[in-house]
């Protein structure tokens, strides 16, 4: 077996070889530079896609994928990986929250995407179909955003397919955070490439503007275990490390634009029916009692004093 030349769009790196690069599309009628790495192996094996910055303020992925990507050599390498380091790039200069500035929409709700649709749609179907569909297994990778605390924790999508999702929990497992999420929603970047028949996990690590060294060192310590998982670098496969199964991820959001003051920190253990916060109006009175859904730990929190109808509010894991 021989190792397959590895392309994205114009960019190829050949068998033993290392490409920086970017590739310019077009998305709602507007051009969007993104920058990848390509490394091709010296010996034939899986094809690894990390992704990071699909969410672009949540820089503690941004700067592991930056660090990956920067620090992976093809020699000895057995396979290929894509590093796209900040897919909403339209997002990242201008530290968009959530959002796509192309039209306002949540990229990590819109995948596979429609190549007929609006720029955020637009922008998904093309890496998803150019770089996603080539991985045998896929990483993505996020943190809290500028409003939000959280406390580490991978999630993985019931897809349906027994083989795919027991790959994609023991690829949670290997990668080593804490806490293991099981996920249904629709229209993310996991959730599509798990239904599309490729192994995949979404980690969760940083957040609130700020790029911790050890939650940097939570994702790359991640890849780093799962690149010996995947038999792609020497060492010995490693154990799959002690986590907590979570099998519901619920969250809960304003129901009016106020002000919003927690009762709770991320990972604080709740039990069903506790107040976990409150909204609030201008003057004080309550509009809103959030209450726990059920018994579990809170794996999210916005931080912001500001809420808008809609926002989330915080997420139990139960």
């Amino acid at each position: 077996m021989t190792v397959q030349q590895l392309t994205v769009g114009a960019l190829s790196a050949a068998p033993g070889q290392k490409v920086f690069g970017t590739q310019t599309i077009t998305a709602g009628g507007q051009a969007v530079t993104l920058s990848f790495f390509l490394i091709c192996g010296d010996r034939p094996g899986p094809t690894l896609v990390v992704t990071g910055g699909v969410h672009a303020a949540e820089y503690a992925s941004i700067a592991a994928a930056l660090d990956f990507g920067q620090s992976l050599r093809p020699a000895g390498l057995a396979g290929r990986a894509i590093v796209l380091p900040v897919m909403n790039v339209p997002g990242f200069g201008v530290r968009s929250i959530y959002t796509c500035p192309l039209d306002g929409k949540n990229l990590n709700r819109v995948f596979p995407g429609d190549p007929h649709g609006t720029g955020t749609e637009q922008l998904a179907h093309w890496v998803f179909h150019n770089v996603i569909s080539q991985a045998s297994c896929y990483v993505d990778m996020h943190g809290g955003d500028l409003i939000e605390a959280l406390v580490p924790f991978t999630i993985v999508y019931r897809s349906g397919n027994e083989q795919v999702d027991q790959a994609s929990l023991l690829m949670g497992k290997v990668f080593g955070i804490r806490y293991l999420v099981r996920s249904e929603s629709y229209g993310s970047t996991f959730s599509a490439a798990a239904r599309a028949g490729i192994p995949a996990i979404l980690s969760e690590a940083g957040g609130q503007g700020i790029w911790r060294a050890e939650d940097v060192a939570l994702h790359r310590h991640g890849l780093d275990r799962l690149l010996r998982h995947l038999g792609m670098s020497e060492g010995p496969a490693p154990a799959p490390l002690p986590s907590t199964l979570l099998e519901r991820f619920l969250w809960l959001r304003s129901e009016q634009a106020a002000y919003w003051y927690p009762a709770v920190a991320v990972g604080d253990t709740v039990c069903e029916g506790q107040e976990l916060g409150r909204v609030l109006d201008a003057q004080g009175d309550t509009l809103q009692i959030a209450l726990s859904p059920a018994d579990g730990v809170v794996l999210f929190l916005v931080t912001s004093l500001a809420i808008n109808q809609g926002d989330p509010l915080l997420a139990v894991g139960a």
